[in-house]
């Protein structure tokens, strides 16, 4: 078996009640990785909290990393989703309220359930096709954030791609390191420390 096979879905479901029981595995697995961490979050486990047989969840995934692989597409997804979403209709004006718009939707897509999130970016393997889509995914974050840095006159900063990678970085890092802990921070706090920071840092004081 090639390394990456254990990592592959093995069916790909193409009628409703095989998205459905896709999708319940999922959620199964969610609440088992969150309550039991990466080790112990066995596949019986998940087969049970699904109601579905082991050979049953086999049919879908051949092990536990590829149901965490596939959890952490749909969270990348999510964040994606959400950011397209809040961008759909333009804009802020203000460079703080920018960055408010971006740091909100990052720490909204982590705070739903803290203790999954570090299982999947902290405790669990990752694919080299998962890794390739996370750079690819930040590299595009950059791209973007250099664009809108370019585009405006109240930045300071003289290298906008340097500055482009910082800004996702420390938003990503400080939003992941400070909700997804034992003692997560409060999401209002954290939002106005990392705005105020980039904010300064952009404008060059």
């Amino acid at each position: 078996m090639a390394p990456t096979d254990r990592f592959r879905p093995r069916k790909q479901p193409r009628q409703q009640r095989a998205l459905e029981t896709r999708q319940a595995i999922l959620e199964a697995a969610a609440r088992v990785f969150a309550e039991y961490g990466y080790a112990a979050g066995t596949t019986n486990r998940i087969a049970e909290a699904a109601d579905l047989s082991i050979g049953s969840l086999y049919q879908y995934f051949p092990n536990k990393d590829a149901i965490l692989s596939a959890l952490t597409d749909a969270h990348v997804d999510a964040g994606t989703a959400l950011l397209r979403d809040r961008t759909a209709t333009g804009l802020p004006e203000s460079l703080e309220d920018l960055l408010r718009l971006f740091v909100r939707a990052t720490i909204d897509n982590h705070r739903d359930d803290t203790r999954l999130h570090r299982v999947l970016f902290e405790e669990a393997p990752r694919s080299p096709a998962l890794l390739d889509r996370l750079h690819h995914t930040e590299e595009d974050a950059v791209s973007a954030a250099k664009a809108l840095l370019d585009s405006r006159s109240d930045v300071a900063v003289s290298d906008t791609g340097f500055a482009a990678r910082m800004v996702v970085a420390t938003v990503e890092s400080l939003t992941h390191r400070l909700l997804a802990c034992d003692k997560p921070a409060d999401a209002e706090q954290l939002e106005d420390g990392i705005v105020t920071m980039l904010a300064g840092y952009l404008r060059g004081h």
